[in-house]
């Protein structure tokens, strides 16, 4: 007898359609399975044989060949087990295969039984509900984030047992439903706020523009003046996700395996911090089969990388495609994949290997030391980062007697209403940012008077800036004309804009 149960696979992030065919025929005892299985899944049978015997079913004694079609693409993961399990069900009569029909079947099998989570769920999902599927059973701890799926109704299941009841209609399950407004609900109390944070109200300011266009950051300065400080307290003035934002993360954070326990839904942007002994591939991401790397489980959010220059200098320069295209493409003989990158870079450095050059007497690097340092930045890279600031050395008047700044909350405010004005912007664009405009949008939304425009020409000619350098510059002038709810971008604009780019061509003497 032959039976056919759908299951999902996973090709990067996203899932596709696995038809698992059973046939059990009599002949020499036996089990095989077929259609590009990896180790995980050649495995699966001694799992789905003993799950099955210890839920005290007869396990058949014949040949049983499974086939995971499409036959042409590699198959990975346990999440086969539980559709095996129900296709060789279906063949020896315990479930009626017309029972099955329009649904998908997901999970890993325990010894005993039981059905285990597995990752990858939520695309997998998606792709089955686009598919016209429209019930989908799976483990119980995987139903949360798989009900966030509208179209298709879930069901979870703890055991064989439990299915075999479940199908045969002699226990009704309901579907698992998800209350989105309730996972959005979670306060952001717990992130740190920028009240906290002593003088610095030129970095400050050009966070809170950065957090305005989502522009990519470096700052500058000596240890101690609050880099690090300030860097942890950006996603508290970021703009609160929206469910489709968040629902592109969590595909990535779910396949990666990084879901927290009972977390179905990512609904606070990420901050990735990476120490610099990171290599390439956990960066951009990579691997034998290429896995996501710390520029996509940024998305959405912040990737601060401290202390910049001590990154090897080929993890940086595998930051330019990313920086340029908010993608990243990842080839490897098993196969090519595009991962999402649409992060916001913050960045931070001192101004040389001691930390104190142009600050205090202490500076011992010689010219040469200093040299090789800032080197180890490329100007290539360097044109990438939208925002360039000094952060100065915090003096013991402004530690004492500086009165609180801005709160998070605050600075936050005046974000959101410039995120309202470039969504209202770019609605028929399909970007969001300011700093997400092409050449040709900069063209059409960053129009020039004529004061503006010698200005510009005589920093562009005097500061010797690149073409990318130019648009960046128009592109936070736009910024801050929306901080200033202004539809014109004026001198004072360009002005700005042109000082949080002062050390784009930096040279130390």
């Amino acid at each position: 007898m032959i039976s056919e149960i759908n299951s999902c696979g996973l090709y990067g992030i996203d899932g596709f359609i696995v038809e698992v065919e059973t046939d059990i025929s009599k002949g020499f005892p036996g089990f095989e399975i077929v259609g590009l299985p990896d180790n995980a899944v050649k495995e699966s049978k001694e799992r789905v044989r003993t799950a099955i015997k210890n839920s005290g079913i007869d396990f058949p004694v014949k040949k049983i060949t499974v086939n995971l079609a499409p036959a042409d693409t590699k198959k990975e993961g346990s999440v086969y087990d539980f559709p095996i399990a129900v296709g060789i069900l279906c063949c020896i009569g315990f479930i009626a295969q017309e029972k099955t029909e329009g649904a998908v079947f997901l999970g890993e099998l325990s010894l005993d039984g039981r059905l285990k989570p597995v990752n990858g769920v939520l695309p997998m999902v998606m792709s089955a509900a686009q598919k016209g599927f429209k019930k989908c059973f799976l483990p119980s701890a995987n139903a949360t984030e798989a009900a966030l799926v509208a179209d298709i109704d879930v069901y979870a299941v703890d055991n064989i047992a439990d299915i075999v009841s479940i199908l045969n209609g002699r226990v009704i399950r309901e579907k698992t439903f998800v209350d989105i407004d309730a996972l959005f609900a979670v306060s952001d109390n717990d992130l740190a706020d920028f009240k906290d944070v002593k003088g610095q109200e030129t970095v400050k300011r050009a966070l809170e523009i950065a957090a305005a266009g989502m522009h990519n950051v470096l700052m500058i300065g000596p240890p101690g003046s609050g880099k690090t400080m300030m860097a942890k307290r950006f996603p508290s003035i970021l703009p609160p996700l929206s469910f489709k934002e968040s629902i592109e993360i969590t595909k990535i954070y779910s396949v990666s395996g990084l879901l927290k326990n009972k977390e179905a839904l990512i609904t606070k942007r990420p901050f990735r911090a990476p120490h610099h002994t990171i290599s390439g591939s956990a960066m951009v991401g990579g691997g034998r089969i290429p896995r996501p790397g710390e520029v996509s489980l940024a998305g959405k959010g912040v990737l601060f990388l401290d202390e910049l220059p001590e990154f090897q200098r080929n993890v940086l320069e595998e930051l330019r495609q990313p920086l340029e295209d908010r993608t990243v493409s990842i080839s490897r003989v098993n196969g090519s994949m595009t991962y999402p990158a649409d992060f916001t870079m913050i960045a931070s450095m001192n101004p040389c290997p001691c930390g104190y050059y142009g600050y205090s007497d202490k500076c011992t690097c010689s010219a040469n030391q200093i040299s090789k340092y800032m080197s180890r930045i490329s100007g290539p890279l360097l044109d990438r980062i939208d925002i360039q600031v000094e952060a100065s050395a915090v003096n013991y008047d402004e530690l004492e007697n500086a009165p609180s700044g801005k709160t998070s909350a605050q600075i936050r405010e005046n974000v959101m209403r410039a995120h309202e004005i470039q969504l209202k912007r770019f609605k028929n664009d399909g970007i969001y940012f300011n700093s997400q405009l092409s050449a040709a949008q900069v063209e059409k939304y960053c129009h020039l008077g004529k004061a503006e425009n010698e200005l510009l020409k005589k920093a562009f000619e005097t500061m010797n800036f690149s073409a990318r350098s130019y648009h960046k510059i128009l592109k936070i002038a736009r910024t801050v004309a929306d901080l200033d709810a202004s539809e014109n971008i004026t001198v004072n604009h360009i002005a700005q804009a042109l000082q949080l780019r002062n050390l784009d061509r930096l040279k130390l003497s």
